[in-house]
């Protein structure tokens, strides 16, 4: 089996590595990194990541993953050769997948028009606007199309995704191994648990794009 993470300037890392760390476990499972062109790709801070295949190489692949960040709108306004190779891959995939805002790459190549899907809480309202309808959860199932919200949730999908392609225990095994216990010290991980003064700091400091 062959996972795709497909990478573009200005994504969110954890976005992929999260999922990354999770799906590379399961046995007889190939990971690839791409992007339009192979070689070093920035994320949204000071990483890299280096894609070891450029989009023109891959035409198939059991499961896309479409990682979210601050780059998905110049992805989605502008690099019509990401939006179109997700689009002519996607009829091949058994998944094809997004963390984050990269629901909305999803939407700009057509492929939730009618589905329940989620993204990251700040950018639901574009969501819709792909045709999608915005559901606030962690991980949205909707046939082969699988959905995350902001950031920490693509970890929860890759071990929905490990369940069904590797069964319940091969997925608790991980969950294990990689010891993914949350037990956060503040309870402000959703926008309806947040306090007015939490929003304000997201949206002065954290917001971007």
């Amino acid at each position: 089996m062959r996972i795709v993470f497909a990478l573009y300037e200005g994504f969110t890392p954890l976005d992929a590595v999260g999922p990354y760390e999770v799906l590379s476990r399961l046995p007889g499972v190939t990971t690839v990194f791409a992007a339009a062109e192979r070689g070093p790709v920035r994320t949204d801070g000071a990483l890299t990541v280096v894609a070891d295949a450029a989009f023109d190489d891959i035409d198939r692949c059991d499961v896309l993953l479409v990682p979210g960040g601050p780059g998905t709108r110049d992805v989605v306004l502008g690099d019509r050769r990401y939006v179109d190779w997700v689009r002519r891959v996607h009829p091949t995939t058994r998944w094809t997948t997004s963390v984050c805002s990269g629901s909305l790459i999803l939407g700009a190549a057509g492929l939730l028009d009618g589905l329940r899907a989620t993204t990251h809480w700040a950018v639901r309202k574009e969501l819709e606007a792909t045709g999608a309808t915005y559901v606030p959860e962690r991980v949205v199932t909707a046939g082969n199309v699988v959905t995350a919200a902001g950031v920490s949730a693509g970890i929860d999908m890759a071990l929905t995704l490990a369940a069904h392609i590797g069964g319940d225990v091969a997925a608790q095994a991980i969950q294990l191994w990689t010891e993914y216990d949350p037990r956060p010290p503040f309870d402000s991980g959703s926008l309806p648990k947040a306090s007015p003064e939490v929003l304000d700091f997201v949206t002065a400091h954290l917001a971007t794009g």
